[in-house]
């Protein structure tokens, strides 16, 4: 596939833009916004020039990859790509939009694809009149340098796409896994406790935003903390996937999201692209020091990583992927320093147990039931 579309010029749509020009296709770039795709594609330039300064790449290369990408004015520019990969506003009305528009001026042999992180790519497809043609790719932020990337047939999908999409992924470089088309696929729906957790610990003032951080920094070896990552990621975009998986799972009480989550993303309060969100990033702002406490550090850390264990096991349970997989997501779509299930293993699966069910009748709420595996484990 030599030939690939983006649609959507933000930071995703030209990160997944660089990846693919940088693997020798030729990449057509389209945004509604006319003027953040040249915004995009300047911004890009910047990000080569440093790579370049740093001998990360050689002039060379860098003119090559820029030389790959174009701009398209209108949707009917895509005409002759082989894949297209869309990654825009995460809104599944305006994303079928698109698809259905698309689908007018591709040629029937195209393969259409989301970026989506959350919803359902079964519902996305189901709109086409090619259904078989679409497939989720899921890469993650930032996409020139993550490497993971969640492959997502639908129920819809053509039998033999998904390996072709898994190898692709492959010749790009990246590390592909193929999940299971279900609310948060495989690194966000394990993932949720690592900050719904960490919330509900600062929410009951058991903690401080800073301690649950450097808990399991220090305990656990996470590069960041589940505040320092909600800043960077942006607590809104976290806030709204959480609501989704919730919904998506018919409101089931273990993805509940938090109030004071909510609130957070009302004040806009969004993190680091606001300036300001569980922590200051103003000029100057002083960054607050964890009051350590061992004793809490080791309840913060077993209570979050009980949880991140039970989901990784009620994922193997459900065949959203193999174990494989599982292990590979997490540790290179969100940097975790070891897989989920290995780590449970070490643990020992019995303290595992005994946490949530401790939690369980502490609280007496579903969100700490266990995956019905773990007790086999």
């Amino acid at each position: 596939m030599k030939y690939v579309g983006i649609i959507g010029a933000g930071t995703m749509g030209i990160g997944i833009a660089q990846v693919a020009a940088t693997n020798g296709c030729k990449v057509w770039v389209y945004d509604a916004n006319a003027k953040q795709v040249e915004t995009a594609t300047v911004g890009l330039e910047k990000t080569l020039t440093k790579l370049v300064d740093k001998q990360k790449i050689s002039a060379e290369k860098m003119t090559e990859i820029l030389a790959n990408i174009s701009i398209a004015t209108e949707l009917k520019d895509f005409k002759d790509c082989e894949l297209i990969i869309e990654a825009i506003i995460e809104n599944k009305e305006i994303k079928t939009k698109v698809f259905t528009e698309l689908e007018n001026y591709v040629s029937e042999s195209c393969i259409l694809s989301s970026n989506t992180s959350s919803i359902s790519i079964t519902s996305l497809g189901a709109e086409l009149k090619k259904p078989e043609r679409f497939i989720g790719i899921h890469f993650f932020n930032p996409a020139p340098l993550m490497p993971l990337v969640e492959v997502i047939p639908s129920l819809l999908t053509e039998n033999t796409l998904a390996e072709k999409i898994y190898n692709l992924m492959k010749e790009w470089g990246k590390t592909p896994v193929i999940a299971k088309d279900i609310p948060g696929f495989i690194v966000n729906r394990i993932a949720r406790p690592y900050y719904g957790e960490g919330l509900r610990i600062v929410e009951e003032n058991i903690a401080t935003p800073e301690q649950v951080d450097d808990a399991m920094k220090t305990l656990g070896n996470f590069k960041m903390g589940p505040f320092e990552l909600m800043d960077l990621i942006g607590v809104d975009v976290n806030f709204a996937v959480t609501t989704t998986v919730y919904k998506d799972y018919f409101y089931d009480p273990k993805y509940k999201p938090s109030l004071l989550q909510q609130r957070m993303s009302e004040a806009k309060l969004h993190g680091r692209k606001t300036g300001k969100g569980f922590y200051d990033y103003s000029e100057g702002a002083e960054k607050p020091v964890a009051q350590k406490d061992d004793a809490l550090y080791q309840q913060i850390f077993l209570r979050i990583i009980s949880m991140l264990i039970n989901e990784a096991v009620e994922a193997k349970r459900l065949g959203v992927a193999n174990d494989e997989d599982i292990e590979l997501a997490m540790q290179k779509g969100v940097n975790y320093p070891k897989g989920l299930l290995s780590w449970g293993k070490e643990i020992g699966y019995t303290k595992i147990s005994e946490t949530l069910q401790n939690l369980y009748e502490e609280y007496q709420e579903e969100r700490y039931r266990q995956s019905p595996l773990l007790k086999k484990m």
